[in-house]
């Protein structure tokens, strides 16, 4: 049975506050603050007890005794901001995330469970959401349909059964991102009766439809989907608007189109703000350096949006689409007491941050972090076995090319090598998937990564398993021990020396402190990945999407190399 925000005796003590009985514990008064419905500017008092805003208009309390009273003259106010499709574990972990982006004014996720639905069972993974749930910070999840590669036990993860415990969840707002759509065109009916039980909860079901024509977005729409956030262009985002999807438009570290995609919207002069959300859809941390979702609304100000549709598509819009404006994104009577206070309009990052009636940030510090949670739930990050030179075996007919970040291609291999080592300069390097218990592997080569990275290893991939990458076999099997004595983490090698390193001692995936450490670590690794030759934006990304087969055309998963397009594996797995 679904959770009441506030217990029956809470209410009757929000409800004395405005019967003058009790005195609120915070007055904001003078505060000139977005009414996102109204769509206006208006100047008034906001009355909070606890964590909840009892009252917002032009009257101040009767009874002031021990109440926190805030004069806001000058100042603008807006609604906490909403990050509506984060990837939570892109090196950071959740909790460290979500303390990073509150203090730039983002305190709310609606979060992907990829991570957990891979690596716990439901009941550990919802004791960990349970104690996210307490923190002064609102998380909300994703239901994953699949896996995004090819596993070789995909079905006892994404059952029917786990599937549903997920969707009975009040904290998960949608099913999705449908990254395995084309089964649904196929005739996958599981993967149609888990949307279908989705929408019959109330949840929302969210797209990746990237290039997809008229009549993908129109099956799309019949199968139960409500919004995509891979359109790339603004005719892209007007078709998904015409075949009646909200449409989340996107700012990542490897996808930075959101001043294009604003500029064409602006153009066309379509007035379609109101189902206009953003995204910063996972981005890798240096490019959070400079914020979250204030981030966006910077970009939205700086293309000409007005201001009260830049904000509402980074709060109010999100709350109203996922139906959860009855807490968030509104200053209104109600809702979480969940602000921010500005410089002015013009300047989204906050001066403070109040978030469920705490204080994390006051006049541009940070006064309260994100209380410490336990991992106990993730196991301790080992790798149980050694690797030998019988394990570098890579001949084989078939390589990976990769054209971009994420893109890639077969190539056939006709580089002469000895088993040792590769020619320096060379663009084309020895590439094994290893599995992170040691039962299999899968090798091959890979072009078009670098030219002259000699080892590198790491446990950071999409389904958690090791990859190894270089030209010599020697600084790969340095690399590799170098992991195994962290615990987990990204390890680049040369002549048996560490050049740079992540330790990502949580499930050999997360980092284990602050995101501004983090952003430190990631940026020696990209400046070392970048002298040697790793011509691409970001390495992180590559790493993350070698086993993504929801992205053309070749994918080393856990099966073997795997055809995309014909949906086959071309070469197996080798157990070990």
């Amino acid at each position: 049975m679904p959770e009441s925000t506030w217990k029956i005796h809470e209410i009757r003590k929000q409800v004395a506050v405005i019967d003058g009985q009790l005195a609120p514990s915070m007055v904001l008064k003078n505060a000139r603050f977005l009414h996102s419905v109204l769509k206006k500017w208006l100047v008034g008092n906001i009355w909070i007890l606890g964590d909840r805003i009892v009252y917002v208009g032009n009257e101040m309390p009767t009874d002031l005794s021990g109440t926190e009273v805030i004069d806001l003259e000058d100042k603008v106010v807006v609604p906490g901001y909403i990050e509506p499709h984060v990837h939570p574990t892109q090196l950071y972990n959740p909790h460290s995330f979500a303390d990073f982006a509150a203090q730039r004014g983002t305190t709310t996720f609606i979060a992907d469970n990829m991570t957990f639905a891979l690596s716990l069972p439901n009941q550990k993974a919802f004791t960990f959401l349970d104690q996210l749930k307490k923190l002064p910070f609102s998380f909300y999840w994703w239901a994953r349909f699949d896996s995004q590669s090819e596993l070789q036990n995909e079905d006892e993860i994404f059952n029917n059964k786990s599937v549903l415990e997920w969707l009975g969840r009040d904290d998960v707002l949608l099913g999705g991102e449908l990254t395995g759509w084309p089964r649904l065109i196929h005739g996958d009916d599981l993967m149609l009766h888990w949307m279908q039980a989705a929408k019959l909860k109330g949840k929302k079901v969210e797209g990746h439809f990237p290039g997809a024509s008229e009549k993908t977005l129109a099956r799309m729409k019949i199968f139960g989907a409500d919004s995509d956030h891979e359109a790339m262009t603004a005719e892209e985002v007007e078709r998904r608007i015409l075949h009646g999807f909200d449409v989340t438009l996107r700012h990542s570290s490897i996808r930075p189109d959101l001043p294009q995609l604003l500029k064409g919207i602006l153009e066309k002069e379509l007035d379609i703000f109101d189902h206009l959300m953003m995204t910063t859809d996972g981005s890798t941390p240096a490019f959070h350096e400079d914020g979250v979702m204030d981030k966006c609304i910077r970009v939205a100000l700086e293309e000409g949006v007005s201001p009260i549709d830049a904000y509402n598509m980074a709060s109010y819009n999100i709350a109203r689409y996922y139906n959860k404006s009855h807490l968030h994104g509104l200053i209104a009577t109600g809702r979480f007491a969940t602000l921010n206070i500005l410089k002015n309009e013009s300047t989204p990052d906050p001066e403070s941050v109040l978030s469920k009636g705490i204080w994390l940030k006051r006049d541009m510090k940070k006064v309260k972090g994100l209380p410490k949670i336990s991992w106990n739930q993730f196991n301790h990050f080992t790798i149980p076995f050694d690797i030998t030179d019988d394990d570098f075996q890579f001949s084989m007919p078939i390589g990976i090319h990769l054209t971009n970040e994420v893109i890639t291609k077969p190539f056939s291999i006709n580089l002469q090598f000895s088993k040792k080592e590769l020619p320096l300069g060379n663009d084309e390097s020895y590439l094994m998937l290893i599995d992170r218990k040691g039962k299999w592997r899968v090798n091959t080569m890979l072009k078009g990564f670098d030219t002259h990275i000699k080892g590198f290893a790491s446990s950071y991939s999409n389904t958690g398993e090791i990859i190894l990458i270089g030209k010599s076999i020697e600084d790969m099997k340095f690399a590799f021990n170098e992991l195994k004595r962290l615990n987990g983490g990204i390890v680049l090698a040369e002549n048996k020396e560490v050049v740079a390193s992540i330790p990502l001692k949580i499930n050999g995936k997360l980092f284990d402190g602050d995101v501004e450490q983090l952003i430190e670590h990631e940026k020696l690794l990209t400046k070392a990945l970048k002298e040697r030759g790793y011509s691409h934006s970001d390495a992180i990304y590559t790493l993350f999407f070698l086993q993504s087969t929801h992205l053309p055309y070749i994918r080393i998963t856990p099966q073997g190399i795997y055809d995309v397009m014909k949906k086959k594996v071309m070469l197996p797995a080798v157990m070990r």
